[in-house]
Parts: C-alpha cells; sequence; structure tokens
C-alpha cells in the first residue's frame, strides 16, 4: 500500500511537471521517450545475436546512437536524419548482420517532409536515395528484396510526413478563417452597438422635440386661461380648447413615434382596423401647423420661402422642420410678446433655415429670442438642434440679430 501511494504520489508530481512545460519543451520531452524507447528496442532486437557480431559492442553502440537524434527531430529535422542515417551506413558498411528496421531513419525522414523548407526537402531526397544506394550496395542485402523494403518504409514516411504537413496547414488555415469571422462577428456587433446608440440619441431628439413643443404651447395657453377668468369666459374657453387641441397633436406624434419603435411586430395578428393610426411623419409641408399653433398662443410669425424646393432628402426635411419647431417654442417660452420670423431659402445645393426673434432681454438680463432660451436652463433645445445639423453635415450659427432679438441659422446641404 505505501509503495502504491508513492507510485501515485510520483505520477502526479510527474503529470504536474510535464503540465507546467511550455509546448516547445513538451515536444523535446515527448521525442526524447521516443528515442530512448526505439533505442532499447533496437538494442534488444540485436542482443540475442550478440555472439555473432563482431565486435559485438560496436553493433550495439551504432544500432543504440542511431535512435538518439530523434530527441531533437523536431528542432532541426535534417540534422537528426544526418545523425541518425550514418551510424545505420556504418553498420551495413562493417557488415553486421541482422540489423534492425530503420525505424529512427524513417522517422526523421517523415519529421523533414513535414517540416522543412522546400529545398531542404529535395535536398534530403537526393541524400536520402544516394544513402540508401550506397547501403543496399553492401554486401548482406538480398536483391531485389532489401531495397523495396526500404524504398517502401522510406516512401511511406516521406509521404505520411507530406500528409501530415497539409494537415498543419489545413488547420492553420481554418484557424485563421475562425478568427476572421469572429473579427467580423466583433465589428457587426459594433457597428450594431453604435447604431443603437445613435438610433437612441436620434429618438430622445425626436421626443425632446415633441413633448417640448407642444408641452410649452399647452403651458402658455394654461397661464392665459387662468389670465382670462372670470373675466372673459369665452376666450377662456378658446384657450382651454386649443390645450386640448395641442394635447390631441402631441399624442398623435408620440403614437407615431412609439409605433415606428415598435414595429410590425406589435401589430402581428390584430386587423389592420384593429391597428393604431399613425400620423404622417413630421416635414416642411406641415409647417403651417406649427405656426398656427404659436400664433394661437400669442406669438406673432411670419413664413418667408425663397427659391425651388425641388426634391429634399427625407432626414434633411425634418431637421429643417425641428429646428424651426425648436426655436419657435423658445422663443414663445423664452420671449413672450415679442415676433418672430422664419425664413426658408433652397439655393446653391442648400436648404437654408433662419429663425429670428424680437425679443427682449429677460429678467435675470439674458437675451431671449429664437435662440435665447435654448441655452437656459437644464434644457437640451440647442444641444439637439445642433446635433441634428452635425449629422446632415450642415453648419449652425446662433447669435444676435442685427435687427434685434437673436436668431438661429442652419444650413443641410440637400445633395
Amino acid at each position: 500500500m505505501v509503495a502504491e501511494a508513492r507510485g501515485h504520489a510520483l505520477a502526479a508530481r510527474a503529470a504536474a511537471w510535464y503540465s507546467a512545460l511550455s509546448p516547445r519543451r513538451r515536444e523535446i520531452v515527448q521525442d526524447s521517450a521516443l528515442a530512448l524507447g526505439l533505442a532499447v528496442l533496437n538494442l534488444c532486437s540485436v542482443l540475442l545475436y550478440q555472439s555473432q557480431l563482431h565486435p559485438a559492442w560496436l553493433a550495439m553502440f551504432l544500432v543504440t546512437v542511431q535512435c538518439l537524434p530523434l530527441a531533437f527531430r523536431r528542432i532541426n529535422p535534417v540534422l537528426a536524419l544526418v545523425c541518425s542515417g550514418l551510424p545505420r551506413n556504418v553498420y551495413d558498411h562493417l557488415q553486421f548482420p541482422y540489423a534492425p528496421l530503420p525505424l529512427a531513419t524513417a522517422i526523421c525522414i517523415a519529421t523533414v517532409a513535414d517540416r522543412s523548407r522546400p529545398w531542404l526537402r529535395w535536398l534530403t531526397v537526393a541524400g536520402v536515395l544516394i544513402g540508401g544506394a550506397y547501403s543496399q550496395a553492401q554486401p548482406g542485402h538480398p536483391q531485389p528484396y532489401s531495397a523495396a523494403v526500404q524504398l517502401f518504409i522510406f516512401g511511406t514516411a516521406w509521404t505520411i510526413g507530406i500528409l501530415n504537413r497539409k494537415r498543419r496547414q489545413y488547420i492553420a488555415t481554418v484557424a485563421q478563417r475562425a478568427e476572421r469571422a469572429e473579427a467580423e462577428l466583433d465589428a457587426v456587433a459594433a457597428q450594431a452597438a453604435s447604431a443603437a446608440v445613435t438610433e437612441r440619441v436620434r429618438i430622445a431628439r425626436e421626443l425632446h422635440d415633441v413633448v417640448a413643443h407642444h408641452v410649452s404651447l399647452m403651458a402658455v395657453q394654461a397661464e392665459a386661461t387662468g389670465a382670462l377668468l372670470p373675466d372673459r369666459p369665452e376666450a377662456a374657453a378658446k384657450s382651454a380648447d386649443l390645450i386640448a387641441s395641442t394635447a390631441r397633436q402631441a399624442m398623435g406624434e408620440l403614437r407615431r413615434l412609439l409605433g415606428v419603435l415598435r414595429g410590425p411586430s406589435a401589430s402581428a395578428g390584430k386587423d389592420l382596423s384593429e391597428r393604431p393610426g399613425l400620423t404622417p411623419a413630421a416635414s416642411l409641408s406641415r409647417l403651417d401647423e406649427v405656426l398656427d399653433a404659436v400664433r394661437a398662443a400669442g406669438l406673432p410669425v411670419t413664413l418667408m420661402v425663397d427659391g425651388d424646393p425641388g426634391a429634399v432628402p427625407a432626414g434633411i426635411d425634418l431637421t429643417a422642420y425641428r429646428i424651426v419647431q425648436e426655436a419657435l417654442t423658445n422663443t414663445l417660452r423664452h420671449a413672450p410678446g415679442s415676433q418672430a420670423c422664419v425664413r426658408i431659402s433652397y439655393s446653391g445645393g442648400a436648404l437654408t433655415v433662419r429663425v429670428s426673434g424680437s425679443g427682449q432681454p429677460d429678467g435675470d438680463g439674458r437675451a431671449s429670442g429664437a435662440a435665447g432660451g435654448a441655452g437656459v436652463g437644464p434644457g437640451y433645445g440647442l444641444a439637439g438642434i445642433a446635433e441634428r445639423v452635425a449629422s446632415c453635415g450642415g453648419s449652425l450659427t446662433v447669435g444676435p440679430d442685427p435687427a434685434g432679438g437673436f436668431a438661429v441659422t442652419a444650413r443641410l446641404p440637400v445633395r
């Protein structure tokens, strides 16, 4: 029991030592074990015939040392083949009988075919043919039997080496393809993540513009309703109706955004009559709705359009619409009692949107108007406009208007 326990402990230590080795050193250990095992096999094969070997020690030495170069066959295959083949040729030259099979030399030939460069492989073939012919020319080799056996052994070893080389190349090619495929998947995943972030930013801008605009209008009308009651109930009722209309518009646009986000899967299995209706997408063609809403809220607005609209990309059209909407909302919120002017120009392959307001400095001494409120407080109005313009490759200018107040000017390329 004690001996068995010691044996298990020794085996465990050897396994741990082997596992800790690098791949290259593991190859050396494997080849060294192969060299020693084959050397013992060769020695045993001639040991029974030592009485017929003169001198016996030299014969046993030669059959032993021809196996030892296997220990470094994967480090230097050609040198291992030379060091293995020379003792074999000396054995045949001295005409020792009972020569063992040249397994060590065959293994070295297979290693050369597997791991050497093309010119070294062909040089090795020539050297093996010359050495084999010299060995077979020595007395004691029955021909053609002996030559055929040698040719079969070495030819098989060469074929095995070539096949193993092709297998390793194929495995390396498959591994490279797998790495490229994994890299492509990572790139696609990164692009998808980037697209998701971009889409979240776009949706956030849309929601901000929709909610900020309509809620601002409702807030202004709610204040007006409170001021009109109880002296002017009819005007207050009209203002309340405007609040309700604005709320319905806001809900319609929010429903459209949510419908786009949900996609067709949300409506799967439903009749067309049961699916929620979607409002038309926001565009400059619906700009009158925004102007009417802010006019009803008490902000006089004039609209001027220059040039022929032509074909405007949907993204540019939506951006221009949101810029006008956000700028007018800021003017209404931060410069009550002022006037606004919207100018849209189509020329030079670009769409130019300019929204100016005649606001005066507010109570804190900050300038109000088309852009004044965009940078006040924690809102994202001006930042949203800047992001939209940048995403279209356009330019944005925000600053004082020569006629008074502030102006927002965005130039968006349409082609």
